[in-house]
């Protein structure tokens, strides 16, 4: 796959300033169709797919909604609270705008934690993306099947 006229413009959206204060891309110099094609590989590896790990993060939201802002048990094995902002923020693929709001995972039996957004639900669903190495909001796809407990695909 080669990095096109649109992949460039998507990049452009991804910097700092654009969508957001510190951009998506971190300290992450490669073209874009490179850090998606080392994240599907990696995807692939772990027997899963995008879609797959978009589903579980969004089970955990809409779980999580019903704390109402407070962390609530899912499942008997998870801890998750869901925090709602005021406004919505544009995808860098430009293919809609999703709510402000932030979703925290923790596995009880790993004593791990993962935090993530709707835009990450979004960008690993529709475009296999999940922000570029030294990001803030970083979402290793490990760590997601990890902490998520992400079932391999068929």
């Amino acid at each position: 796959m080669k990095q096109t006229a649109e992949m460039d413009k998507v990049q452009h959206n991804m910097r700092p300033g654009c969508i957001t204060l510190k951009g998506l891309l971190g300290e992450d110099r490669r073209n874009l169709v490179d850090i998606l094609i080392e994240d599907d590989a990696e995807v692939k590896r772990l027997g899963t797919t995008h879609e797959a790990i978009a589903v579980r993060m969004q089970e955990f939201r809409d779980a999580g909604v019903q704390g109402l802002g407070e962390s609530i048990t899912v499942q008997g094995r998870y801890e998750v609270r869901v925090d709602s902002v005021r406004g919505k923020l544009p995808c860098p693929f430009e293919d809609g705008v999703v709510q402000k709001t932030f979703i925290q995972v923790k596995n009880l039996a790993l004593d791990l934690t993962i935090t993530y957004t709707d835009l990450h639900i979004h960008m690993i669903k529709e475009h296999g993306f999940y922000e570029g190495r030294g990001s803030s909001f970083r979402l290793p796809p490990q760590d997601l099947v990890e902490i998520l407990d992400v079932a391999p695909s068929a």
